[in-house]
């Protein structure tokens, strides 16, 4: 019994620290880890900065270091000579990711709201029909042949747009979202009141599934940002290239000029010693994460809210 109370007591305590805003000891060993955990993840972006405007002639020397013997701007300069083309992929980019975030958010969304309307006689079928994607596809050559040859879609920012526009797992989250979070009740009296599916939809139920919509688009945005792929099956026109593509296309041409055996050994001696290989390639990573991490502090508090709410009632 005494040992009952003594833990009932020491129970007692820690709640009314908590209550207080004091730290537990279990507290301060998780926040220890969690921080060990933010550097070992931090730290590998941060070298990447760093050796983007590290001097070749130091990287040669020690290698990649957080302390670098030189600094130079020469790697980004390798980058940023595109000047004009480097603008025009950017704003590529930025078309795309935008439309096809907005497009693909709103029409998730109201597949979302569709098959979790409990009334809704299609909602079994859109559901199973939704996951055969997960399971099935016809191929990259297929897409290919289909897209180019029966769509004639080639050089079409529609490529870069719609491939990455439906994905079954972030209307899964949006649906779930809508069930646990969204009251039946309301979306009910709405009905009650005059309103039909659209509006229902467009006024109740859109309005409140913000957390869940930024979460789902934080991710859409970053998959479109990082996709390069449907760029270099299906653009050819320097007017369209997005920024990955022609970040490749740099990295491309770089390892052409020093290690192509077609270059003469006299170009290649001339143009080895002002390209610098390594800091360049960090720099390109540099010019495609450093948006995303700007970005991503802004829409934090939305992404783990987006993904938590809905997952326990109440």
């Amino acid at each position: 019994m005494d040992n009952v109370k003594d833990l009932k007591k020491k129970r007692k305590r820690e709640e009314d620290n908590v209550e207080k805003g004091k730290k537990t000891l279990g507290q301060y060993i998780l926040g220890f880890f969690l921080l060990l955990y933010t550097l070992f993840c931090a730290l590998p972006v941060l070298l990447v900065f760093i050796v983007a405007f590290t001097s070749e002639e130091s990287i040669a020397k020690k290698g990649f270091s957080f302390f670098p013997e030189s600094l130079s701007m020469d790697g980004m300069h390798s980058v940023l000579k595109y000047g004009t083309q480097l603008v025009t992929s950017y704003g590529v980019t930025i078309f795309v990711v935008l439309a096809g975030t907005t497009l693909g958010l709103l029409t998730m969304s109201m597949y979302a709201y569709a098959i979790s309307r409990p009334g809704f006689r299609l909602a079994k079928f859109l559901s199973i029909y939704l996951l055969i994607p997960m399971l099935f596809n016809g191929g990259q050559l297929a897409g290919y042949i289909v897209f180019t040859g029966y769509y004639h879609l080639k050089n079409s920012l529609l490529l870069l747009i719609l491939p990455l526009c439906v994905t079954t797992m972030n209307v899964l989250i949006l649906r779930t979202y809508i069930v646990n979070s969204i009251s039946a009740e309301l979306l009910e009296a709405a009905k009650i009141d005059g309103a039909n599916e659209y509006l229902t939809f467009f006024r109740i139920c859109l309005p409140l599934m913000k957390p869940s919509l930024a979460a789902v688009g934080f991710m859409m945005a970053t998959a479109y940002w990082n996709d390069w792929q449907n760029a270099v099956l299906y653009i050819d026109k320097n007017s369209k290239k997005p920024l990955q593509l022609l970040l490749y296309n740099i990295q491309k041409n770089i390892d052409f000029l020093l290690n192509s055996n077609n270059v003469p050994q006299a170009v290649r001696d001339a143009m080895g010693g002002t390209i610098p290989k390594n800091s360049a390639t960090m720099a390109t990573v540099v010019v495609v994460i450093a948006p995303i991490m700007l970005a991503y502090p802004f829409f934090q508090k939305y992404f783990v809210k987006g993904l938590t709410v809905g997952s326990v009632k109440g």
